[in-house]
């Protein structure tokens, strides 16, 4: 029997586990960096344990130091949740070395799945249908589009799609580069780029005593960077001979390596309807809530079971409704998935009858550029699909999101998307809609900007009483007012003007606009007929807004701006803190040409490219590998090429001397 569970993890999925341990009576213990000291999962536990430092390397992906956590609190079990460690068989073995119990695979299985290119041999002599992998040398323009993929890694770290064969050198490098900055191991491959395919996983359970159960499908198609961000369960559309044959091959899979605990076999789906074998995930997976709320589980429970030795029924439950997940994450879509920092004021997001919120957050908190930028999974269940993504949708949109950009509105449009809504979708879908997906909608913008004007004025004792319905301001005409914001993050300037008379509400722009009812955090205006409620919350300069008609963030700008806020023309700032990764083959006095890489900055378990703005000499260049920046670092500066001055204007008398057979009479 376990008494007391080490979880080797931090965040959401520490917190899951120890959700669960409570409710079965054990005692949990949690891990942490130093920015984590005071995080959630750290509060939760009933005993805690430093890893210093504050990068994964040197704390949640020390096998050593988290062995050492466990045996000094008393631990005779760990879970290491997913990432980090959750797949390295050194550290389930260092860990049943040391007399604990391991809640997972057993480490041959781990071992066994932990290469791409070798599981793909076993499932091959399983006969499980997979993707054959090519010869870098031998391809040709007839295999294009091709797929790198890291050997050792996942979530789309070393992973390049290839269109043109004459950028497959290039492709393979950066690949190699990237997969051994992530997982300590350059080894790439090679294999077919099936377009238009869905991404399908078979969740998978198995015992010490030979069951093994095929937990359902989940679709995981909608994906940014070769990442999830969309999942739901049972994959819409499947036919029943399609669904066999999966559950089958991932119970084939499972048995040809003696699989014990969760795991997740994944496959791509052809237009064609064709399966094909990707990988398997010896661990739980980020998406297992929406298998739980449609088979009525709790995989982490099962897997405490398992890991005590205790046999599984002989069938699994059956399956009820629908279930979907959104990952939302602190990033801009908009701006190349761009992942934010900073502190998140409020995460709040309704809670009810089919809604599920798993977080590892509490207001307040800070987002750093050490880990990745989820900030939570909200997941909605529902009789039916429609009712799940509806539900889903409904809540997402309703959330108070206080602090970094979110893609909470990428992920509402997309859940309403017509191919979406029709399960129509494939892993394509979110590159093929961006644009759509992010655009900018200001209709409601300045009203919503008015609302902050508004609630800022009753704040301030000069403008505003204790008492009246009507927002309490003085029975006398007031001065004009002048209130600017800007609209974050897309930049756009808000002028807010308006006057409060014994008329009512005078406002530049909204003539049709009354003012019901005004306080602090709260406004109520009856625009053209119809009575619209603002919630209005604002931390030093930042302004959040949130209404039915949308959600607002804004930054209170002054009416004097520092005219020394300024950088040299040309400048690439540093978009997010983080660490140089690489740098490009180019030195200071090299000609640049408009969107070239000039380096690239890891943050996040991602890394982004940082461009030339335009075409020019790199004048200065700041960055070298391994250099930590902060955000609006100065890391290089392109000198701008000025244009060719315009040949000196021709006189008349020059032109008719110039001109070959020009008559002089």
């Amino acid at each position: 029997m376990i008494r007391s569970l080490l979880v080797a993890n931090r965040a959401e999925i520490a917190g899951r586990i120890f959700r669960t341990c409570r409710e079965l009576g054990i005692a949990t213990v949690a891990v942490h960096s130093d920015p984590d000291a005071g995080a959630p999962h750290v509060r939760e536990a009933d005993a805690a344990v430093r890893l210093p430092g504050s990068a994964p390397a040197d704390t949640y992906l020390r096998a050593d130091l988290l062995v050492q956590a466990a045996l000094a609190a008393g631990a005779d079990a760990v879970h290491p949740g997913y990432g980090f460690l959750s797949e390295n068989a050194d550290f389930a073995r260092a860990v049943t070395g040391a007399g604990l119990t391991w809640v997972g695979p057993p480490a041959e299985a781990i071992e066994a799945m932990a290469s791409k290119t070798r599981a793909k041999d076993l499932m091959r002599a399983a006969g499980v249908p997979l993707l054959a992998p090519l010869d870098p040398g031998r391809a040709t323009p007839d295999d294009l589009p091709l797929l790198v993929k890291a050997a050792a890694g996942g979530g789309g770290r070393g992973m390049r799609v290839v269109h043109d064969l004459a950028a497959l050198p290039a492709e393979l490098t950066s690949a190699r580069a990237e997969a051994l900055s992530a997982f300590g191991d350059a080894e790439v491959f090679l294999e077919p780029y099936v377009e238009g395919a869905r991404h399908v996983e078979v969740q998978i359970l198995a015992d010490a005593h030979g069951t093994v159960w095929a937990l359902g499908t989940r679709d995981c198609s909608l994906q940014r960077r070769h990442q999830k961000v969309i999942e739901e369960a049972p994959a819409p559309g499947l036919s029943d001979g399609l669904r066999d044959a999966l559950h089958e091959a991932a119970a084939g899979a499972a048995r040809a390596i003696g699989y014990r605990g969760a795991g997740t076999v994944e496959f791509l789906v052809g237009r064609d309807g064709r399966p094909y074998f990707l990988e398997m995930n010896t661990r739980l997976q980020v998406e297992h809530p929406v298998t739980e709320c449609v088979y009525g589980v709790d995989l982490v429970a099962l897997q405490l079971r398992v890991a005590e030795g205790e046999p599984l029924p002989a069938e699994p439950p059956q399956a009820h409704g629908h279930a979907v997940e959104a990952r939302l994450y602190a990033e801009d879509p908009a701006r190349g998935w761009r992942p934010g920092t900073g502190v998140m004021h409020r995460l709040a997001v309704a809670e009810g009858p089919g809604l599920r919120v798993d977080s590892g957050l509490a207001d307040g908190d800070e987002i750093t550029v050490h880990y990745d930028p989820m900030l939570a999974k909200v997941i909605a269940w529902a009789p039916t699909r429609a009712g799940a993504v509806r539900r889903l949708a409904h809540a997402l949109e309703r959330a108070r999101l206080h602090g970094p950009v979110t893609n909470r509105d990428l992920l509402v449009r997309a859940l309403r998307h017509p191919e979406f809504e029709d399960a129509r979708m494939d892993t394509g879908f979110l590159e093929r809609h961006l644009g759509q997906l992010t655009a900018t909608d200001d209709r409601t913008a300045p009203l919503a900007a008015l609302a902050a004007a508004l609630a800022d004025a009753a704040r301030r004792p000069a403008t505003a009483t204790v008492a009246g319905r009507l927002g309490g301001w003085r029975n006398v005409p007031s001065q004009p007012q002048l209130k600017t914001y800007r609209s974050e993050p897309d930049g756009t300037e808000h002028e807010v003007r308006y006057r409060l008379t014994r008329d009512g509400l005078m406002a530049d722009g909204h003539p049709d606009t009354r003012l019901v009812e005004s306080g602090p955090h709260h406004v109520v205006l009856d625009v053209d007929g119809v009575r619209r409620t603002f919630e209005v919350a604002g931390y030093g300069d930042d302004v959040y807004v949130d209404s039915p008609l949308g959600a607002h963030a804004f930054t209170a700008l002054p009416r004097f701006p520092d005219p020394t806020a300024r950088t040299e023309p040309g400048s690439l700032l540093a978009p997010m803190p983080g660490t140089v990764a690489r740098v490009a083959e180019v030195a200071v006095g090299d000609r640049v040409e408009a969107g070239q890489p000039i380096l690239w900055l890891e943050a996040m378990k991602m890394e982004h490219r940082v461009t030339a703005p335009a075409a020019g000499v790199l004048s200065a260049l700041h960055a070298t590998p391994g250099r930590q920046v902060e955000v609006g670092a100065v890391l290089a500066v392109v000198a701008e090429e000025a244009p060719a001055p315009p040949p000196p204007p021709r006189t008349a008398h020059s032109d008719q001397q110039s001109a070959p057979g020009r008559s002089r009479t």
